[in-house]
């Protein structure tokens, strides 16, 4: 049998081979971009990731030094005011970051600050909240803890699921920002 036998009209083996070898090559060639396109897309999301969190800090930071002014406005009286506070507790279980603590003898507020808030955002917010409650438990501590979710942008539908499960909900407006309370069928939830 020669190897030079014609396989399909104008085909032969050897023509057949080298387009297999060809396309072995550009496979190859295209693996290798994929590649490089997977590397890139680690890096930027990465760099999206950076920018992000650069973002959230700007929120604590423009937000968090008025909190107290805001929230006494309400009629709240806090006295102290903690920024990225961890609660480490691992024979119990609780280990959580709390990005503003406002406190005085009967109240803690705990905020959390956020970009665009999103429902998970909310749902991780409640876990940390029942945490804190269990931590202060532990601790003898008899205080009621309330909950605010902080953010640049809030959906309609992430601002009335967060007001819905009891969070006051703090939004920019102008210059300054607003605190919306839970209030007619939702309420202020205490943990």
């Amino acid at each position: 049998m020669e190897t030079t036998q014609a396989i399909g009209e104008g085909l032969t083996f050897e023509k057949v081979w080298a387009a297999l070898m060809e396309n072995r090559e550009q496979i190859k060639a295209t693996a290798q971009q994929i590649k490089a396109t997977n590397e890139q897309m680690k890096e930027t999301d990465r760099r999206v990731g950076q920018l992000t969190n650069r973002f959230g800090e700007m929120v604590e930071y423009m937000i968090v030094p008025n909190l107290v002014t805001k929230f006494n406005e309400l009629g709240f009286e806090f006295e102290k005011t903690h920024r990225d506070t961890v609660i480490k507790d691992p024979k119990h279980d609780i280990i959580t970051e709390v990005d503003a603590f406002l406190e005085n003898g009967d109240k803690v507020m705990i905020v959390e600050t956020k970009t665009k808030p999103n429902i998970d955002d909310i749902n991780d917010h409640i876990e940390r909240m029942e945490k804190l409650r269990k931590y202060a438990d532990l601790h003898n501590d008899k205080r009621k803890y309330l909950g605010a979710v902080a953010g640049v942008v809030f959906g309609d539908s992430e601002k009335t699921y967060a007001l819905k499960k009891g969070f006051y909900v703090i939004e920019p407006s102008g210059d300054t920002f607003n605190i919306t309370e839970p209030t007619g069928k939702y309420y202020p939830h205490e943990w």
